[in-house]
Protein backbone atom coordinates (compact mmCIF):
# COMPACT_ATOMS: atom_id res chain seq x y z
CA UNK A 1 0.00 0.00 0.00
CA UNK A 2 0.95 3.90 -0.10
CA UNK A 3 2.99 5.93 2.24
CA UNK A 4 0.91 8.37 4.63
CA UNK A 5 0.04 11.36 2.57
CA UNK A 6 2.73 14.00 1.74
CA UNK A 7 2.04 17.84 1.82
CA UNK A 8 0.89 18.80 -1.72
CA UNK A 9 1.99 22.41 -1.30
CA UNK A 10 -1.72 23.54 -1.28
CA UNK A 11 -2.09 25.31 2.16
CA UNK A 12 -5.81 24.22 1.73
CA UNK A 13 -4.63 20.67 2.18
CA UNK A 14 -2.49 20.12 5.64
CA UNK A 15 -1.01 17.61 8.19
CA UNK A 16 -2.77 19.17 11.64
CA UNK A 17 -2.29 17.84 15.23
CA UNK A 18 -5.12 18.08 17.92
CA UNK A 19 -5.38 16.91 21.26
CA UNK A 20 -7.14 13.65 22.06
CA UNK A 21 -7.79 12.04 25.25
CA UNK A 22 -4.63 13.44 27.13
CA UNK A 23 -2.49 12.46 23.97
CA UNK A 24 -1.69 14.61 20.88
CA UNK A 25 -2.88 13.05 17.22
CA UNK A 26 -2.24 13.54 14.13
CA UNK A 27 -4.49 13.86 10.70
CA UNK A 28 -4.95 15.33 7.34
CA UNK A 29 -7.14 18.50 6.80
CA UNK A 30 -8.42 19.52 3.86
CA UNK A 31 -10.72 22.84 3.25
CA UNK A 32 -13.15 23.23 0.67
CA UNK A 33 -12.73 26.13 -2.36
CA UNK A 34 -14.85 28.47 -0.73
CA UNK A 35 -12.53 28.09 2.55
CA UNK A 36 -15.76 27.27 5.01
CA UNK A 37 -18.24 24.39 5.14
CA UNK A 38 -19.82 21.47 7.51
CA UNK A 39 -17.19 19.44 9.00
CA UNK A 40 -16.95 15.43 7.52
CA UNK A 41 -14.53 12.96 9.89
CA UNK A 42 -13.23 10.57 7.33
CA UNK A 43 -12.07 7.19 9.43
CA UNK A 44 -9.09 5.08 7.43
CA UNK A 45 -9.30 1.42 6.34
CA UNK A 46 -7.35 -1.12 7.78
CA UNK A 47 -4.30 0.09 5.77
CA UNK A 48 -3.96 3.03 7.46
CA UNK A 49 -3.96 6.67 6.82
CA UNK A 50 -3.05 6.66 2.98
CA UNK A 51 -2.63 8.66 -0.10
CA UNK A 52 -6.05 6.81 -0.68
CA UNK A 53 -7.97 8.04 1.94
CA UNK A 54 -6.02 11.14 1.69
CA UNK A 55 -7.58 11.40 -1.56
CA UNK A 56 -11.07 10.76 -0.26
CA UNK A 57 -10.65 13.39 2.10
CA UNK A 58 -9.35 16.17 -0.84
CA UNK A 59 -12.66 15.30 -2.63
CA UNK A 60 -14.76 15.82 0.37
CA UNK A 61 -13.57 19.49 0.30
CA UNK A 62 -13.92 19.57 -3.39
CA UNK A 63 -17.59 18.72 -2.84
CA UNK A 64 -17.80 21.64 -0.01
CA UNK A 65 -16.41 20.31 3.45
CA UNK A 66 -14.45 21.19 5.75
CA UNK A 67 -12.83 17.25 5.83
CA UNK A 68 -10.40 16.00 8.34
CA UNK A 69 -8.95 11.95 8.27
CA UNK A 70 -7.65 11.24 11.76
CA UNK A 71 -4.61 8.74 11.54
CA UNK A 72 -6.14 6.14 13.59
CA UNK A 73 -2.47 4.73 13.61
CA UNK A 74 0.25 7.19 14.26
CA UNK A 75 1.66 7.39 11.47
CA UNK A 76 2.57 3.89 10.71
CA UNK A 77 0.85 2.23 7.15
CA UNK A 78 0.73 -1.57 6.67
CA UNK A 79 2.06 -2.52 3.39
CA UNK A 80 0.47 -6.13 3.40
CA UNK A 81 -2.61 -7.65 4.82
CA UNK A 82 -0.98 -9.62 7.53
CA UNK A 83 0.69 -5.89 8.70
CA UNK A 84 -2.97 -3.95 8.28
CA UNK A 85 -4.55 -7.27 10.89
CA UNK A 86 -1.80 -6.60 13.05
CA UNK A 87 -2.34 -3.01 13.11
CA UNK A 88 -5.75 -3.40 13.74
CA UNK A 89 -6.18 -5.77 16.61
CA UNK A 90 -3.66 -3.40 18.10
CA UNK A 91 -6.16 -0.61 18.13
CA UNK A 92 -8.93 -1.64 20.77
CA UNK A 93 -12.06 -0.58 19.95
CA UNK A 94 -12.47 2.03 22.32
CA UNK A 95 -9.45 3.86 22.19
CA UNK A 96 -10.12 4.35 18.58
CA UNK A 97 -13.50 6.10 19.32
CA UNK A 98 -11.43 8.25 21.99
CA UNK A 99 -9.27 9.35 19.52
CA UNK A 100 -12.16 10.00 16.46
CA UNK A 101 -13.89 11.93 19.68
CA UNK A 102 -10.81 14.12 19.54
CA UNK A 103 -11.14 14.63 16.05
CA UNK A 104 -14.79 15.80 16.25
CA UNK A 105 -13.77 18.30 19.11
CA UNK A 106 -11.23 19.27 16.73
CA UNK A 107 -13.07 20.05 13.95
CA UNK A 108 -16.12 21.77 15.59
CA UNK A 109 -13.72 23.90 17.00
CA UNK A 110 -12.14 25.17 13.58
CA UNK A 111 -13.18 28.49 12.58
CA UNK A 112 -13.81 27.22 9.30
CA UNK A 113 -16.36 24.78 9.86
CA UNK A 114 -20.05 26.11 9.85
CA UNK A 115 -22.15 23.16 11.35
CA UNK A 116 -22.65 22.56 14.72
CA UNK A 117 -22.71 18.46 14.30
CA UNK A 118 -20.05 16.42 11.77
CA UNK A 119 -20.75 13.89 9.45
CA UNK A 120 -18.34 10.46 9.42
CA UNK A 121 -17.29 8.53 6.16
CA UNK A 122 -15.35 5.63 6.80
CA UNK A 123 -14.54 2.61 4.87
CA UNK A 124 -13.78 -0.94 5.74
CA UNK A 125 -12.06 -1.28 9.14
CA UNK A 126 -13.12 2.63 9.42
CA UNK A 127 -16.83 1.90 8.61
CA UNK A 128 -16.78 -0.20 11.77
CA UNK A 129 -15.82 2.47 13.10
CA UNK A 130 -18.23 5.06 11.64
CA UNK A 131 -21.00 2.88 13.50
CA UNK A 132 -19.02 3.21 17.10
CA UNK A 133 -18.90 6.73 16.82
CA UNK A 134 -22.14 7.84 16.21
CA UNK A 135 -23.56 5.24 18.72
CA UNK A 136 -21.07 6.75 21.45
CA UNK A 137 -20.63 10.53 19.91
CA UNK A 138 -24.15 12.54 19.90
CA UNK A 139 -22.28 15.19 17.47
CA UNK A 140 -22.09 12.93 14.85
CA UNK A 141 -25.58 13.80 12.21
CA UNK A 142 -24.61 12.03 9.37
CA UNK A 143 -22.84 8.67 8.94
CA UNK A 144 -21.89 6.59 6.22
CA UNK A 145 -19.81 3.28 6.47
CA UNK A 146 -18.84 2.03 3.36
CA UNK A 147 -18.15 -1.81 4.19
CA UNK A 148 -18.08 -1.60 7.63
CA UNK A 149 -16.37 -4.31 9.56
CA UNK A 150 -17.03 -4.53 12.94
CA UNK A 151 -14.66 -5.96 15.75
CA UNK A 152 -16.39 -7.73 18.21
CA UNK A 153 -19.81 -7.34 19.14
CA UNK A 154 -22.29 -4.71 17.41
CA UNK A 155 -22.03 -1.17 19.97
CA UNK A 156 -24.81 -0.31 21.93
CA UNK A 157 -27.18 2.20 19.51
CA UNK A 158 -29.43 3.46 21.71
CA UNK A 159 -27.61 6.90 21.92
CA UNK A 160 -27.50 7.11 18.18
CA UNK A 161 -28.69 10.28 17.19
CA UNK A 162 -26.88 10.31 13.70
CA UNK A 163 -28.89 9.10 10.12
CA UNK A 164 -27.13 6.44 8.50
CA UNK A 165 -26.38 5.63 4.53
CA UNK A 166 -24.24 2.20 4.55
CA UNK A 167 -23.21 0.91 1.28
CA UNK A 168 -22.09 -2.54 0.85
CA UNK A 169 -20.80 -4.93 -1.76
CA UNK A 170 -23.37 -7.95 -2.62
CA UNK A 171 -19.98 -10.26 -3.37
CA UNK A 172 -18.61 -8.77 -0.23
CA UNK A 173 -17.61 -12.38 1.98
CA UNK A 174 -16.45 -10.37 4.88
CA UNK A 175 -20.01 -8.98 5.12
CA UNK A 176 -22.49 -11.46 5.01
CA UNK A 177 -25.61 -9.84 3.70
CA UNK A 178 -28.12 -11.27 6.09
CA UNK A 179 -25.96 -9.75 8.69
CA UNK A 180 -27.11 -6.26 7.67
CA UNK A 181 -30.45 -7.11 8.48
CA UNK A 182 -29.78 -7.78 11.77
CA UNK A 183 -27.53 -4.54 11.81
CA UNK A 184 -30.30 -2.81 10.53
CA UNK A 185 -33.19 -4.61 13.50
CA UNK A 186 -30.73 -3.53 16.26
CA UNK A 187 -30.37 0.34 14.79
CA UNK A 188 -34.27 0.68 14.71
CA UNK A 189 -35.28 -1.62 18.00
CA UNK A 190 -32.07 -0.03 20.22
CA UNK A 191 -32.21 3.82 18.47
CA UNK A 192 -35.93 4.31 16.39
CA UNK A 193 -33.95 5.22 13.37
CA UNK A 194 -33.84 3.37 10.08
CA UNK A 195 -30.71 2.62 8.03
CA UNK A 196 -30.50 3.07 5.05
CA UNK A 197 -28.23 0.28 4.33
CA UNK A 198 -27.57 -0.01 -0.06
CA UNK A 199 -26.03 -3.02 -2.07
CA UNK A 200 -24.23 -2.91 -5.11
CA UNK A 201 -23.25 -5.71 -6.96
CA UNK A 202 -19.73 -5.46 -6.36
CA UNK A 203 -17.08 -7.28 -3.91
CA UNK A 204 -15.52 -5.72 -0.59
CA UNK A 205 -13.23 -2.39 -1.10
CA UNK A 206 -15.17 -2.02 -4.38
CA UNK A 207 -14.70 1.87 -3.80
CA UNK A 208 -11.06 2.31 -3.56
CA UNK A 209 -9.36 2.87 -6.83
CA UNK A 210 -6.15 2.64 -5.73
CA UNK A 211 -7.07 -1.37 -5.67
CA UNK A 212 -7.85 -2.17 -9.37
CA UNK A 213 -8.51 -5.95 -8.33
CA UNK A 214 -11.11 -4.26 -6.09
CA UNK A 215 -12.59 -1.13 -7.51
CA UNK A 216 -15.51 -0.70 -9.06
CA UNK A 217 -16.00 2.40 -10.99
CA UNK A 218 -19.83 2.02 -11.48
CA UNK A 219 -20.86 1.58 -7.75
CA UNK A 220 -18.60 3.81 -6.40
CA UNK A 221 -19.78 6.63 -8.34
CA UNK A 222 -23.68 5.53 -7.53
CA UNK A 223 -22.30 5.58 -3.65
CA UNK A 224 -20.35 8.61 -3.47
CA UNK A 225 -23.18 11.06 -5.39
CA UNK A 226 -25.61 9.84 -2.46
CA UNK A 227 -23.53 9.95 0.18
CA UNK A 228 -22.31 13.90 -1.19
CA UNK A 229 -26.09 14.64 -0.80
CA UNK A 230 -26.60 12.81 2.15
CA UNK A 231 -23.96 14.76 4.53
CA UNK A 232 -25.26 18.23 2.81
CA UNK A 233 -28.53 17.43 3.50
CA UNK A 234 -27.39 16.59 7.31
CA UNK A 235 -25.18 18.93 7.72
CA UNK A 236 -26.14 21.96 5.84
Amino acid sequence: MSESPRPTGNPAHQNVTFPSSAATAHGYLALPPAGRGPGAIVIQEWWGLTDHIADVTRRLAEEGFVALAPDLYGGNVAHDSQEALRLMRDLPVRRGVELLSGAVDYLLNRPEVTSDSVGAVGFCMGGGFVLYLAAAEPRVSAAVPFYGVVQGDLPDFSGLRAEILGHYGERDESIPLESLGELRQKIKEQSGIDADLRTYPAGHAFFNDGRPEAHDPQASAAAWSSTVEFLHRRLS
